[in-house]
């Protein structure tokens, strides 16, 4: 098999793929082998039509066959000998097949190169979390004013599940802290997102950019749909929705791209739970300040 690779771009490679000999000319074997035991000749009983007979009759449909049994396989060989890492289907054009011989080109969206910055250092922000007396006091009047309660007594503690409205403000407290927490958790991590995808300048694939506004369009649909919008009006908005999300989807597929990245270099295995586990990575390795 000979191949040629031709960069098209960030994202884009073209194949030029070859091969010729027993590859091609033993398939079209097979192939007209399968089709004299299935094929109904009149004159002939099914298996015994002669080979021109066949070649006659069915000359179309074989090479139909063989290219839909060859390509692929061939296709696959091709990109596994260039190294491609490609992401979406092929667009596989200029076929050219005899007997002995099969041309193609194939168009391939591939992984871009991606030139990181320094991703371990990452300086963040770590501040000390206090939960002070007026944002419990915010906790707890929201709560009065949520059960139309009166006065903020034993009576109100113990119907919330506390002995006393000193246990109910620490529970309250703890819900701050935890709130808070959060919040920093996802400023931080926030914080080391922006500086990988800001550093790294790359071609995004246009294939996963769709394949990501799909998505985020069909969850924004179902929302509208569970918030009792009718299913005409969602349909009739669906092209401005699209173009509201497309920014999203964009920093989305950057953002797993350069996660990606991070992974291959620190060797963690590209999975599902990829993402969580480069970013626990890159926190460790974050330079911490206070």
């Amino acid at each position: 098999m000979k191949t040629q690779l031709k960069k098209l771009d960030g994202t884009k490679r073209e194949l030029h793929i070859e091969v010729e000999g027993d590859i091609v000319s033993n398939k079209f074997e097979d192939i007209f082998k399968k089709l004299g035991q299935e094929a109904k000749v009149p004159g002939f009983r099914p298996g015994h039509a002669p080979r021109e007979v066949l070649e006659k009759h069915f000359s179309s449909a074989a090479h139909e066959r063989v290219l839909k049994e060859l390509i692929p396989d061939i296709y696959n060989q091709a990109i596994k000998k260039e190294g491609l890492d490609v992401i979406d289907l092929p667009n596989i054009y200029d076929v050219k097949l005899e007997r002995n011989n099969l041309v193609f080109k194939a168009t391939v969206e591939v992984t871009p190169e991606i030139k990181l910055g320094n991703y371990k250092g990452i300086k963040v922000q770590y501040q000390k979390i206090e939960a002070t007396a007026d944002e419990v006091k915010r906790q707890l009047d929201s709560l009065k004013e949520s059960r139309k309660a009166k006065d903020i007594d034993g009576a109100f503690a113990r119907g919330l599940g506390y002995p006393s409205v000193a246990d109910l403000e620490k529970a309250l407290e703890r819900q701050v802290m935890a709130q808070k927490e959060s919040q920093q958790h996802q400023k931080i991590e926030a914080t080391i997102i922006e500086a990988l995808t800001k550093a790294a300048d790359f071609k995004l694939p246009e294939s996963m950019i769709k394949r990501q506004l799909e998505d985020l369009l069909r969850r924004a649909k179902l929302d509208l749909a569970l918030k009792g919008i009718e299913r005409a009006k969602i349909d009739e908005n669906e092209s401005v929705l699209s173009k509201e999300l497309e920014q999203e989807a964009r920093s989305q597929v950057k953002t797993y791209l350069v996660l990606a990245e991070v992974a291959r270099l620190e060797n963690i295995p590209i999975d599902d739970q990829m993402p969580a586990k480069v970013m626990e990575f890159l926190l460790r390795e974050a330079s911490w300040q206070s």
